[in-house]
């Protein structure tokens, strides 16, 4: 069993990348991919953590760490996820198009927590990042910080009066179009995965018209098998895989405690993406 979608404190889960190789030991996985959003901070560690663990304790099988990201993109006005798995992550055009990333969020950063302050709330950027540290911040970090400083009763409430979208802190971020990120991962070497796209409630013309157009400059994958989805979601990605000759991908969408509900490799409880979805996945294989 393997788990292509996950999330360490790295963006905003709330394992570290070395607690979530334990976990992944104690769960039984073989592989896990970390896919932390728009940064591969937490890859190193994770590598270098489960090379050095030993391979009879806790688990007898020290799980593959699939170097991945998860990159946020816009199309036609809706937020659209992309994972890259197998990336070459510190390949020069894709570390230095995270940088500016980072950059242009830091600067979006600044500008809500300057509109929080106008909202009398007590908050800077720089005691975001010390409350988070290494942490890519992002809103559900702004959430827990206005929860832990006593401002909301819960993450919701910051979502509905604060930084959700439309709400008066909200700063919406520069992003790229998906075309564009399926570009930068194939760059990198990766393979791109067009994330949960369940989630985005498009109709399925409007879906189907996106595939067709990502496939046509190199997508590799679609995420057919996800935590969420029942059976007819499902056979319906797996039914626009096989339209478009693209590959099965699968995760959990693990976050810790920020998505208390969803477990690393089972998600919901009945998750299971089986090996063979990783093998075939594998850059080169046909």
């Amino acid at each position: 069993m393997v788990d292509l979608h996950v999330h360490s404190t790295c963006s905003d889960g709330t394992f570290t990348p070395e607690e979530l190789v334990d976990y992944a030991m104690e769960k039984g996985l073989r592989a896990f991919a970390l896919t932390d959003h728009d940064t591969v901070n937490g890859l190193d560690r994770a590598i270098r953590y489960a090379e050095g663990s030993p391979a009879d304790a806790p688990a007898p099988q020290v799980p593959e760490v699939i170097p991945g990201i998860e990159l946020s993109t816009e199309y036609q006005g809706k937020d659209i996820h992309m994972v890259g798995l197998f990336i070459d992550y510190h390949q020069p055009d894709f570390a230095h198009y995270l940088e500016d990333f980072i950059h242009s969020r830091e600067n979006r950063n600044e500008k809500m927590c300057a509109l929080l302050r106008e909202h009398d709330i007590d908050i800077t950027y720089e005691a975001l990042l010390a409350e988070f540290p290494g942490a890519v911040i992002t809103r559900a970090h702004f959430a827990r910080y206005l929860l832990s400083h006593g401002y909301i009763q819960s993450m919701k409430e910051a979502f509905d009066r604060y930084v959700g979208d439309h709400c008066p802190c909200f700063v919406p971020r520069e992003k790229v179009t998906p075309a564009q990120a399926v570009e930068l991962i194939l760059g990198a070497g990766g393979v791109p995965v067009l994330a949960h796209p369940i989630l985005y409630h498009m109709s399925d013309e409007r879906l189907d018209n996106l595939v067709a157009e990502l496939k046509s400059i190199g997508l590799v994958g679609i995420e057919a098998i996800y935590s969420t989805y029942n059976t007819a979601e499902e056979r319906q990605i797996r039914g626009l895989a096989s339209k478009y000759d693209l590959k099965i991908s699968g995760g959990s969408d693990f976050h810790g405690a920020n998505k208390p509900k969803i477990d690393l490799g089972t998600g919901w409880g009945k998750l299971y993406v089986p090996d063979e979805v990783l093998e075939n996945l594998r850059p080169g294989r046909k």
